[in-house]
């Protein structure tokens, strides 16, 4: 009786931490804004160089959706929040995988798709740090 309620225990917790972790992401955002708080990490390129990655601004524009307001999160990184609703879908499909103890694999994309992003991350960087 006893391996099966530690089976049991175990099972919950493996669900529950990728959760868990979400829900503590979510909470540090809302509660330590990034334009309030130092110990968010500055872009390293954005220090060296002064000019914003595809990156850049990432954070802001989370914690703007995280309270409601979407067009703030547009003006601080379009791509991130463009691209959000995509990479929650893919979270889901991994977690749902995660879940029934299938493997996780990287993605088989095809070559275009990737000089596809790459070359829109790269157009976003031109257009955002144009004068």
């Amino acid at each position: 009786m006893i391996p099966r309620v530690r089976s049991r225990i175990a099972t919950t917790l493996r669900a529950a931490a990728p959760l868990a972790a979400i829900a503590a992401t979510v909470v540090v955002l809302r509660r330590f804004p990034p334009a309030q708080s130092s110990f968010y990490p500055e872009c390293p390129i954005y220090s060296i160089l002064h000019l914003e990655c595809p990156g850049c601004g990432g954070t802001r524009a989370l914690a703007a959706l995280l309270h409601g307001d979407v067009s703030q999160a547009l003006h601080f990184n379009a791509l991130v929040t463009l691209m959000l609703p995509f990479a929650a879908g893919y979270g889901v499909v991994c977690y749902w995988r995660f879940l029934q103890r299938r493997p996780l694999r990287w993605p088989q994309t095809p070559p275009v798709a990737i000089y596809m992003t790459m070359a829109t991350a790269a157009i976003f960087t031109i257009v955002r740090n144009l004068p």
